[in-house]
């Protein structure tokens, strides 16, 4: 039989590290509701083998707690997960997965149980549980760290630093994975804790959606939209995903007016995809009308802004499908891997659009400097986890270190 234990928070029992204060704001409807829920008398998963959590699972679905889509779902992540880190060789890898994986059931269960809602505007939730340690803790033993590198830190430390002085940062990147978020957190943990904590992600509502994603989301600050490649899935919501985009942007508009603010943004609209006949991977084109968007915003906020390129390399922990998919519920392959990021020197509008008098040509050279920026960095990091060049795959303007 599965232990069961009266309820206690699970980041004890889960040996995360002790939780911050919670964010201003967090108790918003959507955050009240996850407090009350978790205020309830209830017990936490405590398996002392795979048997039991697989076996957990499977009376679930068969009592009809849980959908067979959702538990085929979990059988289906839990094995993914076992082979990955296994490959790790970890000592402790067994124990690792057990643990992980009995809090990742946990809070999947509990969200099916009470489905949290997300806010335009959702801000990470560090307490009574802390959803943003969850996700690190799960995603870390999946990063090969002797293979992994840092393009350009210092340029992190100048951004920690002008986000402390009331400026914003823009991060314009591309995007790979549903781990992206923990990725760059967990390269920055150690020198630039402040940016991993503090950086809000402009997130498509698939992450806010998918039952076994949305407990990793909870933990992290979003800003929620629908991405334009699937406005259109169902016609007669478009209107209103049009709607939700237009509250989302008032709400990036504001929090940027009050300054110290970062947001990642993925102007691809997607995670990008190999080339169905080579194999390769390279950033997908980017939307020039969310480059020049962001820039607006930026420029019109109370506070000096700076947009900045960033190039992301990490789809092989858990790359996407290989085609663009309408319906919930992917199928989660997972890798133990190096991974990478890299960050530019800030790309300033009126410099780069000088001699350029077109406003709609000036939108479009601007979001291809910006484009070319990452993928001038996304090729260095290729050269140095996928061609083993390491630390040498350095050059004049993109200088790699070891996280």
């Amino acid at each position: 039989m599965l232990r069961r234990e009266p309820w206690h928070c699970p980041c004890v029992a889960y040996r995360a590290r002790a939780m911050t204060e919670p964010a201003e704001g967090t108790v918003a409807r959507g955050c009240r509701a996850v407090l009350e829920s978790e205020a309830r008398s209830r017990s936490l998963l405590r398996p002392r083998n795979e048997q039991e959590l697989l076996s957990y699972i499977r009376n679930e679905s068969e009592a009809g707690r849980l959908s067979p889509s959702i538990a085929s779902g979990l059988e289906e992540l839990y094995y993914n997960y076992r082979h990955a880190v296994l490959q790790s060789g970890n000592p402790n890898a067994s124990k690792i997965i057990l643990s992980n994986m009995a809090v990742v059931f946990d809070r999947i269960l509990l969200d099916v149980e009470d489905p949290f809602t997300f806010s335009p505007h959702h801000k990470a939730i560090r307490e009574p549980f802390d959803y943003y340690m969850f996700g690190q803790n799960y995603i870390k033993p999946l990063v090969d760290f002797r293979r992994s590198y840092i393009g350009n830190i210092t340029l992190f430390d100048d951004i920690e630093e002008k986000l402390k002085q009331g400026h914003n940062i823009v991060l314009v990147s591309n995007h790979q994975t549903e781990a992206d978020p923990a990725v760059i957190a967990l390269l920055l943990e150690r020198t630039n804790s402040y940016i991993a904590e503090k950086l809000v992600y402009v997130a498509g509502d698939r992450v806010i959606t998918d039952p076994l994603c949305k407990p990793f989301s909870m933990g992290r600050n979003l800003l929620c939209v629908y991405s334009k490649k699937h406005m259109n899935d169902d016609p007669e919501l478009a209107e209103m995903k049009r709607r939700s985009n237009t509250r989302s942007l008032k709400e990036m508009a504001t929090l940027l007016r009050a300054g110290s603010q970062i947001i990642w943004i993925a102007p691809s609209g997607g995670r990008d995809r190999p080339d169905p006949v080579t194999g390769e991977w390279y950033p997908a084109p980017f939307d020039a009308s969310s480059v020049d968007n962001m820039r607006r915003l930026v420029e019109h906020s109370s506070f000096p802004g700076h947009i900045h390129p960033l190039a992301l390399l990490c789809h092989d922990i858990m790359p996407p499908p290989p085609k663009v998919e309408k319906q919930i519920g992917e199928q989660r392959k997972i890798a133990f891997h190096g991974v990478g990021i890299s960050v530019a020197p800030e790309l300033n509008f009126a410099e780069v659009t000088a001699a350029i008098e077109n406003s709609e040509m000036a939108k479009e050279a601007f979001s291809q400097a910006v484009y070319k920026s990452v993928t001038e960095q996304y090729a260095v990091l290729q050269s140095a986890i996928h061609g083993y060049q390491g630390l040498n795959a350095s050059n004049s303007a993109i200088s790699l270190s070891e996280p």
